[in-house]
């Protein structure tokens, strides 16, 4: 493995990106470089959101068999993320239009919506993961891949972070639907907009209090231990 780790991440969209690059500089002590595959621009289409990741994996499955990592071309990755906001276990396969319905009976998809009561937010997760790999098909999660799931969507994460830990908007906030809306309609001073530039702009608070955010937020803590167990198994087997 170069001293420079090499990931690869599939996400809704380039706010997702900001987020989980500066929850990454928190977390990893070896320096990293990371590539957008999803959404690309030269490839639009796939369209945004999660109905892009989704699309991505089921064109996965029609390429390769067997671990992700071993893709031939995802090779020159030591490590490859997936994200999907939990908030998509709310949804149903018609709103990204009806191919992928058609898709996903075709292929016996695990169901949509598969939400739980919450709390705790860790069975709607438990649900949601099936689902996601049921859309990789013959494809598997390997060693390298890592999924990251924030709840309800990355933009807690990023609430977790800037607002005080007593905030009462912060209450449930793994639970709450509405909390990345709520961010973006606090008074002017305080308020974050859901756009690439605002949530690049907050993205160093985000690594500075990332502690305070795996307090708030199960899943941080959770993609915090995922990402150093599959950055051990670079380590231990260097490509």
């Amino acid at each position: 493995m170069s001293e420079t780790l090499r990931i690869a991440l599939v996400a809704e969209g380039p706010t997702d990106y900001e987020v989980i690059q500066a929850a990454l500089k928190a977390v990893l002590a070896n320096p990293f470089v990371m590539t957008l595959l999803q959404p690309e621009a030269t490839q639009p289409k796939l369209g945004t959101g999660w109905c892009g990741v989704l699309k991505w994996c089921h064109e996965a499955d029609q390429r390769h068999n067997g671990p992700l990592e071993t893709d031939p071309t995802l090779v020159g990755f030591d490590l490859l993320i997936i994200h999907v906001d939990v908030d998509v276990a709310g949804l149903q396969y018609p709103n990204c239009g009806p191919s992928v319905e058609t898709w996903a009976k075709k292929n016996s998809w695990e169901s949509l919506p598969c939400s739980q009561f919450c709390p705790p937010i860790s069975d709607t997760v438990n649900a949601l993961v099936p689902v996601i790999q049921s859309w990789l098909g013959r494809v598997t999660l390997g060693d390298r891949t890592i999924l990251c799931l924030p709840a309800q969507s990355s933009g807690t994460w990023l609430a977790a972070a800037v607002l005080p830990p007593g905030d009462p908007l912060l209450v449930g906030g793994e639970c709450d639907l509405t909390l990345e809306e709520k961010l973006s309609r606090l008074p002017k001073t305080q308020r974050i907009k859901k756009s690439k530039r605002e949530y690049q702009a907050h993205a160093p608070h985000l690594t500075q209090q990332w502690g305070q955010v795996k307090q708030l937020c199960s899943q941080a803590a959770d993609f915090e231990q995922a990402v150093l167990t599959a950055t051990s198994s670079v380590t231990s087997h260097p490509s």
